[in-house]
């Protein structure tokens, strides 16, 4: 991943100003605390505002906080840092000098993005909410620094109907670098975790990205994509949002989504998206709910089935007046008309003609620049072309077809000739419709089936009881963890857990009561645990913990605040209250282990001794002793 500095970016770049500069600087004193912050940011009451907004959303369901210090607190340093961050951005760059880019419009899908992340962020997805918040918000923020940088040539890059990557490749022929590489440098020199830089900068293409399938990374590029295909659709036309559903629900089953549950969090994505455009004075729109997107008919789905929306470019006035009297009167098509190549490139962008019939010789870009360029996106490859031509040589009739026409027609036009090729080019339109409705048949099944494949997948290795991961995922998070500490030479630990005196409970107050502890001391496990770890049940009242980077002293120091946590917990149900305590087992991997079996052997052997000298006690396995005290 480049830096700001190897991309030699000649402009200036978009920079933080004002309150969010004093904090980004404050920020890098050691010796900066939440109350120095927290004054910071009561200078500026929009700051302010946002911020306790954005406290009160990441704690749903908690006490509403209403003070400065308060949304400091709870949002923490980090995260107060790059919210300040995105807040400035969007205040600063309402406008500028780059006349082909919106603003708004960035500003608004930015949004979208943002609160797409975070909804993640509280399902679990990828990182906490907050976080993720600032990533969506600033995901695209290259394309701004493009703007503010080369606003000239960025203006012209922006002027051809390019999508990714065609627009990426453009941008890296023309400014050497490309608006995802200038994301990542830019939030890695404002010092945002390097992980959701290298994350952003694959994000257009997360297919491409060769992380783990696993990973962090991989999750959140995707996680990333899907936050902008979101986002997408908020800001399409009415009549292109039916054609991104079957792609988005596809995009939604991957990460374990159903069609209702990615309906309403799309709606609820909408309804803060209007409530947060209000708050940053960002453009918003009112959208119809998923549901009804998802059952809209097709816009041209009442049109008569034999008329074609056609694209006429023709420079001559009388010819322009005649063809379009042949094609709408006559032939009885929808017919849009420009004068040029560059026109119409701009007329296909918006009406999305099924066939485009245009004159060879025109002023600014002619019918050969106008077909090269309709066939370089994504969406102009399947137009019909039709050229018209006063030529009839066979070498420039070559010439043609090499630059991607699918017919031509001899001037002075003959009507039985071009009504011959209005009848192919119109065979050739309804065998597409029938391809793209299949093709949109397969992608609504693939999207249902990838849905269930994720369903079946979560029953498969999740526990019903405690909702943990079961022995079989637990053993092959284990087995990855093995293999990825013979690789990096780093150190692995193993915490066997067991419930002390399991048993005596549901003898003594039945099965029912023994779920419930089970499930409070799935729960204090999986919160005692760290972020990387991986925690299972391994089976009645046997848990596992496996502990990546730990060495013996870090894992006992983890399993006694473990143990001590479940210790002072207590479980109330209806007029009882009970108490429990948990024994533990601790193992690292040693050189003579010879695979993870043996790690979890030797825990389950340290797990013995604690139990066998009384209980409630952690004990760890070292080179063959076991010890009751740190190693």
């Amino acid at each position: 991943m480049k830096t700001l500095d190897s991309l030699k970016i000649n402009g200036q770049l978009p920079s933080p100003k004002g309150v969010a500069l004093a904090i980004l600087e404050a920020c890098r004193r050691e010796s900066v605390t939440t109350a120095d912050i927290a004054q910071i940011v009561q200078s500026d009451p929009a700051m302010s505002g946002r911020l306790i907004r954005q406290a009160n959303a990441a704690n749903s369901g908690g006490r509403a906080i209403a003070s400065v210090f308060e949304a400091v607190n709870r949002l923490g340093l980090a995260s107060v840092r790059q919210l300040a961050l995105g807040f400035s951005l969007v205040d600063q760059y309402q406008n500028g000098a780059c006349l082909g880019f919106d603003y708004q419009g960035f500003w608004s899908h930015s949004l979208v993005m943002a609160l797409a992340m975070e909804k993640f962020g509280t399902l679990g997805h990828g990182g906490a909410a907050q976080e993720m918040f600032c990533c969506g918000l600033m995901a695209r923020v290259g394309c701004l620094g493009l703007a503010t940088a080369y606003p000239l040539e960025y203006t012209g890059i922006l002027a051809l109907p390019l999508a990714s990557p065609a627009l990426l490749n453009e941008e890296r022929t023309r400014l050497k670098t490309d608006h995802c590489e200038l994301t990542a440098a830019l939030l890695v020199d404002w010092g945002l975790p390097h992980v959701f830089a290298e994350a952003i900068l694959w994000h257009e293409t997360p297919a491409e990205t060769g992380f783990a399938e696993d990973s962090r990374l991989n999750k959140l590029a995707r996680l990333i994509h899907l936050s902008k295909c979101i986002a997408d659709l908020c800001l399409a036309p009415e009549a292109e949002r039916s054609n991104r559903i079957s792609e988005l629900m596809r995009l939604g089953g991957g990460i374990g989504l159903n069609a209702d549950d990615f309906g309403t969090l799309v709606d609820e994505i909408v309804g803060q998206w209007r409530e947060w455009g209000s708050l940053l004075k960002v453009p918003s729109l009112s959208l119809p709910a998923f549901s009804d997107m998802v059952t809209a008919p097709k816009s041209n789905d009442a049109a008569d089935p034999t008329s074609l929306r056609i694209l006429l470019v023709e420079d001559d006035p009388t010819s322009l007046k005649m063809m379009t009297t042949l094609l709408g009167t006559t032939l009885g098509h929808t017919v849009f008309t420009a004068t040029n190549g560059q026109e119409a490139m701009a007329m296909a962008v918006t009406q999305m003609p099924q066939i485009v019939v245009t004159d060879w010789r025109m002023p600014i870009m002619d019918g050969l620049e106008l077909c090269r360029a309709l066939r370089a996106t994504d969406w102009g490859q399947t137009m019909y072309i039709i050229m018209l031509t006063a030529a009839d040589t066979e070498e420039e009739v070559a010439q043609a077809f090499e630059a991607g026409v699918d017919d031509y027609v001899q001037k002075p036009v003959n009507l039985r000739a071009l009504r011959a090729r209005m009848r192919a080019a119109w065979h050739y339109v309804k065998l597409l419709d029938a391809w793209e409705r299949d093709r949109a048949q397969l992608k609504q099944f693939a999207a249902e089936l990838a849905i269930s494949n994720r369903r079946l997948e979560h029953f498969a290795l999740t526990d019903s009881l405690t909702d943990l991961p079961n022995r079989r995922a637990g053993l092959m998070a284990l087995d990855k963890a093995w293999n990825a500490a013979n690789r990096s030479g780093q150190p692995l630990s193993a915490l066997v857990i067991d419930i002390d005196r399991f048993k005596q409970v549901n003898d003594n107050h039945g099965h029912a009561i023994g779920d419930i502890m089970l499930q409070q001391v799935a729960k204090a496990i999986l919160n005692a645990a760290r972020k990387g770890d991986s925690v299972c049940r391994l089976g009645g009242e046997e848990f596992l913990i496996v502990c990546g980077n730990s060495d013996p002293k870090s894992a006992f120091l983890a399993a006694e605040r473990l143990r001590f946590l479940v210790k002072s917990l207590s479980f109330r149900v209806g007029t009882l209250d009970l108490h429990t305590s948990v024994s533990i087992g601790v193992a690292t991997r040693e050189p003579d282990m010879e695979d993870a079996d043996a790690l979890v052997h030797a825990a389950d052997t340290a797990l013995y001794g604690a139990k066998n000298a009384g209980r409630d006690r952690t004990c760890i396995v070292s080179k063959g002793e076991l010890l009751f005290r740190m190693p």
